[in-house]
């Protein structure tokens, strides 16, 4: 593809035709380099926001369990971890998001392997939120006890 057009394009050099795609961007560096990876960063969350339903549900979770936490009778070291654990969540989805994007880049027809990536993405995301609910669970029972003079 032409970098600024857009459009797949070749080049015949010694009787060889080299097709190039997306032109790769010139390398930045210092403040330059920082100030794209945010900007790239903030392009990842747009993009999953927008195009991601599962991702959009767990925002709305943690969101709400943001809440909760900020409410919750347990320690602040307990709360860290719920935070850390709930955050996770997010952070494994994206993960594998990309994951999912870049096998159905590399493998648009149905391959075993492509499959086994899909699952092994949605594998990660799942025991990321085994952890949430079994830490949920602990800081409820907690509290719960707590009030009961346990």
């Amino acid at each position: 593809m032409d970098a600024e057009t857009g459009t797949r394009g070749a080049i015949l050099t010694a009787g060889f035709v080299l097709i190039f795609m997306n032109a790769k961007p010139s390398p930045k560096t210092g403040l330059a380099r920082i100030r794209a990876a945010f900007f790239y960063s903030l392009n990842g969350l747009r993009f999953a926001v927008s195009s991601e339903p599962a991702f959009r549900e767990e925002i709305c979770l943690f969101v709400v369990l943001l809440v909760v936490l900020y409410f919750l009778p347990i320690s602040i070291v307990f709360k860290s971890i719920l935070f850390f654990a709930n955050t996770l969540v997010l952070i494994v989805e994206l993960l594998n998001s990309a994951i999912e994007s870049i096998v159905d880049m590399a493998s648009p027809d149905y391959h075993e392997l492509a499959r086994k990536a899909k699952d092994l993405g949605s594998a990660a995301v799942l025991v990321s939120l085994v952890l949430v609910i079994v830490l949920w669970g602990s800081a409820i029972c907690l509290v719960i006890m707590n009030r009961g003079g346990g």
